[in-house]
């Protein structure tokens, strides 16, 4: 069995972390049926994954925060985008929120119309539906 043979300093490990969200919405809503398509370039968009019913498109931001509870407030770092849905993990639980996208500057994770998931496909997956 491969063992890491090399320590991986604490703020790379942190960006490791955080970016490996995205890969597993994108197979969460693959296994759902969706088209996922990934932006080449984002940087102004604030769109880390595109995702379409064959007929209809949706831009999603993935967030990762440092939250101590579901009332957790997150940053509107998207103003000006058009964008669709938000889906914000906690970085150190096994939980997060999918919500629409807002115009507020910040609003908490469990306002009304947010959506709390578990690390899971199912629960991610019912928690997107009832968006």
């Amino acid at each position: 069995m491969p063992i890491r043979q090399t320590t991986t300093k604490k703020a790379t490990l942190q960006v490791l972390k955080n970016t490996s969200r995205e890969p597993l919405v994108e197979s969460w809503l693959m296994e759902d049926g969706w088209q996922v398509y990934r932006p080449t370039c984002e940087n102004g968009h604030k769109t880390d994954i595109l995702i379409s019913d064959g007929s209809k498109f949706y831009r999603i931001q993935i967030k990762t925060v440092e939250a101590s509870g579901a009332d957790h407030p997150v940053e509107n770092m998207w103003k000006g985008c058009e964008l669709d849905y938000i889906v914000v993990f906690a970085r150190n639980s096994n939980w997060g929120y999918v919500m629409p996208a807002f115009n507020e500057n910040r609003k908490s994770m469990n306002a009304k119309g947010h959506r709390r998931f578990t690390h899971s496909k199912n629960s991610f997956l019912k928690a997107f539906h009832q968006i």
